[in-house]
């Protein structure tokens, strides 16, 4: 039977969906709460999936970029204009709005990269056993998107 984990960490986030008919086609933000899911079938040498330091220290490296930052379609005619004038502060989305959708499936990507490689910290490595589940990222008190493969 597989064990599961998770770790949690909330940004603020801005937007604008480009492709969205109403309100949200203007600049708005969110607290985001990103929720990382990781599973193993077996426990560790600690008897642990990972542990939770391991999983904030790659996570925070990750979702820290979207901190106060505004995510944007490439394809909007101010993106140009925006990141020259924020610089890394303007995420882009290569040509698609930055739905929830599409930022749960960004991290999901940029993490699984981050668990095959070597650890941050050699104290807190996470083996090679841990999988990946899924991301759950929360706009509003109501409103979340998963992503998993």
């Amino acid at each position: 039977m597989p064990f599961r984990i998770a770790k949690t960490l909330v940004v603020e986030s801005g937007h604008l969906l480009t492709k969205h008919p109403g309100a949200c086609r203007f600049p708005h933000g969110h607290s985001r709460t990103i929720e990382v899911v990781l599973t193993a079938d077996t426990l560790d040498a600690r008897d642990m999936v990972c542990d939770f330091k391991a999983l904030k220290h790659i996570l925070a490296a990750i979702v820290s970029r979207y901190d106060h930052s505004l995510s944007l379609n490439t394809a909007d005619p101010h993106y140009a204009t925006l990141r020259a004038t924020y610089g890394d502060h303007v995420i882009p989305f290569d040509n698609a709005d930055p739905t929830t959708e599409t930022l749960a499936r960004a991290i999901f990507q940029e993490l699984r990269l981050h668990l095959t490689a070597p650890p941050l910290d050699p104290a807190y490595p996470i083996p090679s056993t841990v999988r990946l589940d899924r991301i759950r990222v929360t706009e509003t008190a109501s409103s979340w998107a998963e992503y998993w493969e």
